[in-house]
This record gives C-alpha cells, sequence and structure tokens, in this order.
C-alpha cells in the first residue's frame, strides 16, 4: 500500500497564485508604505476649482461675450438713447449714468454662475466633485472666484468705453479702483443667490429664466438711469431701498471723488447678508443634492 501524496504546483502558475490573492500583510505592506500626502487646505482648494473656471473660458472663449460686447453695447445705447433726453447731452448724462449702468452690468452677468453650476451637476461632474476629500463648500467658492475675472474683465471694458464717449470720474484712479472693488464684492455675494438656483432648478433654461425675473425688477427699479426724486412714492419707497440703489450711489460718489459712508455700509451690508443666508442655503442643497 503506498501513500497518495497531493501535487504542488511549481513553476509560473504557482508564482501566478501566489500573487494573485495576497495576504494580510503582504496587503497591510503595501496600503501603508508611504506616508500620505496632506490634506489640501481650503483656500488651494478654492483656487483650484476658480482657475479650473478659468480654463472653461481658454477652451470656450464665447462665454466672454457677454462681459465684452454686452457692457459695450449697453453703455453706448444708454447714453445715446436717454443723454438728450435726460440730460441735455450725452457728456452730462454719462456722468451719471456709467456708474450705474456698470453694476447693472455686472449684477446681471452674475446670473451665468447659476447656469455654469446647473451645467455641471447635469453633466454628473458634481458627483465626482462629493467623492473628493476636498473642503466642502471649494467647488461653489471656486466657481465665484473664477467670475470675479470676468466681472473685473466687463468693468474694465465699460470703463475704458465711458471715458471714450465722455466720462471723466472727478474721483481719479483711487476712486475708480474703490468703486469697482465694491461692485466686485457685492458681484460676489450676488452669486449665491444663483448657485442655490443652479442646484434648486433641473435645467439650465429654468435658471436663466427665474434669473432674469429676479434681475429685472432689481436692475431697471433703481436709480441706475434716472434719480428716484421723479418717481411716485410708492415706486420711491422700493427704490430707495433697493440693494441695486445703495452700490450704485456709492459707486457714483466713489467715482466723483467723495465718501458715501452711508451708502458704503448699506453695500456691505447687504454683501454680508447675501453671504449669510444663501450661502448655507446652496450648501446644504448642495450636500443633498
Amino acid at each position: 500500500m503506498t501513500a497518495t501524496t497531493t501535487p504542488t504546483n511549481t513553476g509560473p502558475a504557482a508564482e501566478a497564485d501566489a500573487f494573485a490573492v495576497p495576504d494580510a500583510e503582504r496587503l497591510a505592506t503595501l496600503l501603508v508604505s508611504g506616508e500620505r500626502p496632506p490634506r489640501p487646505g481650503a483656500l488651494s482648494v478654492s483656487l483650484t476649482f476658480g482657475w479650473r473656471a478659468v480654463l472653461k473660458i481658454k477652451h470656450v472663449p464665447e462665454q466672454l461675450f457677454d462681459v465684452t460686447a454686452f457692457p459695450i453695447m449697453l453703455v453706448l445705447m444708454y447714453t445715446y438713447l436717454f443723454g438728450g433726453a435726460l440730460a441735455g447731452s450725452t457728456g452730462a448724462y454719462i456722468q451719471f449714468l456709467l456708474p450705474g449702468i456698470l453694476v447693472m452690468s455686472v449684477v446681471m452677468i452674475t446670473m451665468y454662475t447659476g447656469v455654469s453650476v446647473n451645467t455641471d451637476i447635469v453633466k454628473g461632474v458634481f458627483d465626482r466633485f462629493r467623492t473628493l476629500p476636498i473642503w466642502r463648500p471649494a467647488p461653489m467658492v471656486g466657481y465665484l472666484l473664477g467670475d470675479v475675472l470676468r466681472y473685473l474683465l466687463a468693468s474694465a471694458v465699460m470703463l475704458t468705453v465711458g471715458v471714450i464717449v465722455g466720462y471723466r470720474p472727478d474721483g481719479g484712479v483711487p476712486g475708480v479702483l474703490a468703486g469697482v472693488a465694491l461692485v466686485l464684492v457685492f458681484a460676489f455675494a450676488f452669486s449665491w443667490v444663483w448657485t442655490m438656483f443652479g442646484l434648486l432648478l433641473r435645467t439650465e433654461k429654468s435658471v436663466m429664466g427665474v434669473s432674469m425675473m429676479v434681475i429685472f425688477p432689481l436692475t431697471f427699479l433703481s436709480n441706475v438711469f434716472v434719480d428716484p426724486r421723479t418717481m411716485p412714492g410708492w415706486l420711491q419707497a422700493f427704490v430707495n431701498n433697493n440693494p441695486v440703489t445703495h452700490v450704485a450711489t456709492a459707486v457714483r460718489e466713489l467715482m466723483a471723488g467723495g465718501w458715501p459712508a452711508t451708502a458704503v455700509l448699506w453695500s456691505l451690508g447687504w454683501s454680508a447678508l447675501l453671504v449669510a443666508v444663501f450661502g448655507p442655503v446652496t450648501m446644504r442643497l448642495y450636500n443633498r443634492k
């Protein structure tokens, strides 16, 4: 009677079997063999997403139409359409109009932030963002930081066209820079409204439709084009408490060389309120989307 022995695999097949199912010790060695990189900070991640928004403009330069051709069209159209009728000459009217139309144009451009957010959601890009070990609000903040560059470009275009038409800011370069900075702060805060709509609504057409319904009353029922004192009393009550009116007044006075402390404080207060209200709502929708 002979003993039966179980044959053992040798050669390349045996080596393949050995590495097919690694034991626990070998697997642990592979997983902890290297030191983990440090977790990125909130600022660096937000700037990275902001750079992503800028690169999207690079690859789709048609997005710059609303910050170049659109502001030029607004300045020329309203200056020569209303200048003679409201102020007697285009030169006199442009002094009043340009700071207000600057605020109006940048505020209208902010709605494209919500459209971009909604587009990325539909494409499934946000699903990948949420799996990353990063600061949760970073994608949203990145969108807004990237759009600040677009607002700055629109401001530069409008000021250039205004100077060509006849606008002369008595506040000089410091007054102009202070006015543009205030517009950028308010636009950054106001963009949080559109990020909320971008997350809440299902299509980008819906986002644009709702945005227009909000933007048009705020911009046209303000002191951008005319002095509110010529309006009916019931309309003045709305116009004088409109955030766009406060920002336009502050920018107009800053560029004229004054220091409208009340209007500046109102503008900064509205900006803080918009971020405080719509920022948490946006992040709640983002986490539940």
